[in-house]
């Protein structure tokens, strides 16, 4: 499972505020002139709603979307006034309703907000297209933050070309199957899967042992970041 942050309680309770702030300047001033970190992702998915499927992970805070209305601008602000040297964002995963003139309003909060847009898709060819297109229009640099789930039809495959094509970078957070066990897929929380892995693998590419776990796939990855590699030093 999973917890939100900053929680349903510390989200409800704006006394808690100027802790959270000293926190995001504390750890951002830290690291501001640390070129090991590319960016800062000030706040993930933040109205996730505390459950999947019917499985519920957490309570929620009263009008909860006004609160990070509110507070997530202010998250913005406490970590630029620590001077980084590295760019903001806020992943975007709500793209809904389909038009891109009518975005949802924390979405519009992240893409104001951001100096480098950032999103999260775990769908098939179509979508990932349509999402990029969609972060496009406001002619900024765009990083996909989280994709890649196998059994629903995102793949290395299908969106590494993609990605190319729009010179869009890209993380994927899985990478060696271990006790976080992300190779097991969303469903997992209310059926888990007592007779052995699931077929695919939801996430992650290498066993413990470090065996990949599709060996046509990892030779795929090599591949495309060879030809990658290659464009760069062609004049």
């Amino acid at each position: 499972g999973w917890v939100q942050s900053p929680g349903a309680v510390t989200l409800a309770d704006p006394r808690e505020y100027p802790r959270l702030k000293a926190y995001v300047r504390g750890v951002v001033g830290a690291f501001a002139s640390d070129t090991r970190i590319l960016g800062w992702d000030i706040w993930n998915e933040p109205t996730l709603e505390g459950a999947s499927g019917g499985h519920w992970v957490g309570a929620e805070a009263a009008h909860k979307d006004e609160r990070v209305a509110a507070l997530l601008p202010q998250a913005f602000e406490w970590a630029r006034s620590a001077n980084p040297a590295q760019p903001l964002t806020s992943g975007v995963w709500t793209f809904e309703p389909r038009s891109a003139a009518r975005w949802p309003r924390i979405a519009r909060i992240q893409i104001a907000e951001s100096d480098i847009l950032s999103f999260h898709t775990y769908d098939g060819p179509n979508e990932v297209r349509r999402r990029i297109e969609s972060l496009q229009v406001f002619h900024r640099p765009i990083l996909c933050t989280e994709y890649m789930a196998r059994g629903n039809g995102s793949t290395f495959r299908n969106t590494l070309p993609i990605l190319e094509e729009y010179h869009v970078g890209a993380i994927n957070w899985g990478l060696v199957a271990g006790k976080t066990q992300t190779y097991f897929p969303w469903d997992s929380w209310d059926h888990p899967y007592l007779a052995g892995e699931p077929m695919p693998w939801f996430h992650d590419v290498f066993r413990a042992d470090g065996q990949p776990y599709d060996a046509e796939e990892v030779s795929f990855i090599r591949e495309i970041l060879r030809a990658h590699a290659q464009k760069g030093r062609t004049p």
